[in-house]
Parts: C-alpha cells; structure tokens; sequence
C-alpha cells in the first residue's frame, strides 16, 4: 500500500476544538481535512498514545461495514509524524452543533448539556423543539451507535463528540456524520500489553466483561455494556443490536485491520481477536437473550390465553347447566 504524504499540503484556515491531540486543517486533492495527531501523554507512562490515530482511522472504517453514516479517514504522515487524516463533512453554510447544546435548549432539563445520564438523553429526544429531525431518527442513531461503540471499546462516546449539521441558509438539520473514534480499540495499549492479552484468557476476559464501561451514565454510575445489554428492557436498543449484530461482517472487518499501514502484525492479531470477542460474548449473547426472552413472552401469552380459555369454557359450561336447569323447572311446572 503507497504511503500517503501530506507534509505539502496547503495548510487551510479552518479550526477544530477537542481535547484529544493537535489538529490542523489542510487541503488535500481540493478537499478539506482535519489532520490529526495522537495526543501527548502527560507523564511517563507504559501506554501507547500513538495508537489513536489508527484506532479513528480502523473504527470509522468498520463503522462503514454496519452501514452507519461515519466520516471518511486516511492514514499518512506529516513531517515523519503519522497522523489520521479525517473528510471535513459540513458543506457550504453548514455548521457543527454537538449533542450537548441541543440539550442546552431544553430548559427543563435537571442538567447540564455536558451531563451524561442516559434517562435525560432518551428525554430530550422526545422533548427537544429544535432541530427538525424525528424524535424516532434520533433514537435509531444514538442506539445504534451505543451498539457499535459497545463491540469497538469505546469509552469516551459523550454529549460532545456526536451532533447535528445546520444549515441556517435553508433551515435544514441532520445528524452528523460519526467522528471521533481515538477512544476504541484500546488505544493506550502497548506491545506488552497486547501479547498479554492474547496469551491470557483472564487478561482478555476483562477487557469484554469488565472494562471498558460507557461515557453515558444509569443512576449517576458509568453503563457497564456487557451488563446493559444483557438485561435492557429498552425496545429501542434492542432493535437496534439486533439490526447491528446481523451487519457484522467479520471478514471484512478482518480485511480493514489487514490492510492498515504502520501497525505490526501483533496489533493486527490483538484489534482482531479483541474485536472478535467482544462481538461474541457481549453482543451476541445480548442478542439471543432477546430472542430467549421473546420466545418467554410468547409463550407466556399462549399460556395466558390456554388460561383464560380455560376459565371461559368454565363458565360457559356453569351457563349450560343453569339453562338447563331452568329449562327444567319450566317443564315441572
């Protein structure tokens, strides 16, 4: 695969906020990107940061594969360092609102734009007045994308890494596309860390079941995905993982990982081992347990009903016999 090299690109004077790495806005084959770069760890640690960049790139990638709207990525580099180059997705007049301050315009709301608890989330997809989008499109998004973060171990999905495109030429809204995937894939893992994990079944079991845990919160405690999905009620994310788990295409997620530049061949093994097992044992589980669960309400109707005719037939047969009773009392007399 040719390295790409954006060292001459023309540097544009668009801006980008976040917190996660330097971003520079460049010009590449006359469009613009966002050209990111891992982030600076803070002390000295064993974790890798470098990883960040193939994690945005891999994630958006496979995101494309369960045909969800996610931004276009490529990986190069800029003066010897590699960096993710992400398709700047807002089109002329358009511009970027996060989640966060459509729920700023919610003034009923107990919390703040940034707060993270999933019952006001849901709350504000039915209340919120303004965006024109359906409360039921945003529902299938926000799900949707829990379920693929879910199999991608992503922990840093919050209220300002997701959002809407307004264009307030034409007072037009839509959700945009998914960005800002450096938190999947266990990003800070390092070699030593990665042949642990795949030499280990208990160090590879923790990063399914117990780390790591969502940004979105249930009764102020971080979701743990695995116990989420398990047990939710919520027919909303069910459907959605349903719809997700049927779009896993394995091998073409195994195709992505193979043909991504700069990572070792240990990492390829690692992103597709821990992508593999987290599909199968949090999603997949979650899934038949629906399907479990679905067969339980059936029958639990049919027993109802078996039940109720039970009864019915009960009475009907106590009817027939005071008719007949009567019937003849009317002949004695």
């Amino acid at each position: 695969m040719q390295e790409i090299d954006f060292s001459e690109c023309q540097i544009n004077a668009r801006t980008y906020g976040g917190a996660n790495g330097s971003k520079i806005g460049i010009v590449y084959n006359g469009e613009n990107y966002m050209l990111k770069f891992p982030p600076k760890p803070k002390q000295k640690t064993e974790l890798s940061y470098a990883n960040s960049c193939f994690s945005e790139d891999i994630s958006c990638k496979i995101l494309k594969t369960l045909d969800l709207n996610s931004q276009d990525t490529m990986l190069g580099k800029y003066n010897d360092k590699i960096a993710v180059a992400c398709k700047d997705f807002r089109n002329k007049n358009e511009l970027f609102a996060d989640f966060a301050s459509l729920k700023n315009t919610v003034i009923d709301s107990s919390t703040g734009g940034y707060d993270t608890d999933l019952e006001e989330i849901l709350e504000i997809f039915d209340t919120q007045k303004q965006f024109k989008i359906e409360t039921e499109t945003m529902k299938e998004f926000f799900w949707d994308l829990f379920i693929a973060d879910t199999m991608l171990g992503n922990f840093d999905r919050h209220n300002g890494n997701w959002g809407f495109l307004i264009n307030e030429e034409n007072n037009t809204h839509r959700i945009a596309p998914i960005f800002d995937c450096g938190s999947c894939l266990f990003a800070q893992a390092d070699e030593h860390i990665m042949k642990e994990v795949l030499t280990n079944k208990n160090e590879l079991d923790k990063r399914i079941y117990t780390f790591p845990n969502s940004a979105i919160k249930f009764q102020n405690v971080k979701i743990n995905p695995y116990h989420f999905l398990t047990n939710t009620t919520n027919i909303d994310c069910i459907k959605s993982l349903q719809k997700i788990v049927k779009k896993v295409d394995m091998n073409a997620i195994n195709n992505i990982i193979e043909n991504t530049p700069y990572i070792s061949n240990l990492h390829k093994d690692f992103l597709q081992t821990i992508i593999k097992e987290r599909k199968e044992k949090i999603l997949d589980v979650a899934h038949e347990k629906t399907i479990s669960n679905k067969i339980k309400i059936s029958n639990d109707k049919l027993k109802s009903l078996f039940i109720i005719s039970k009864e019915t037939m009960g009475k009907i047969k106590e009817l027939k016999n005071e008719k007949n009773k009567s019937i003849d009392k009317d002949k004695e007399m």
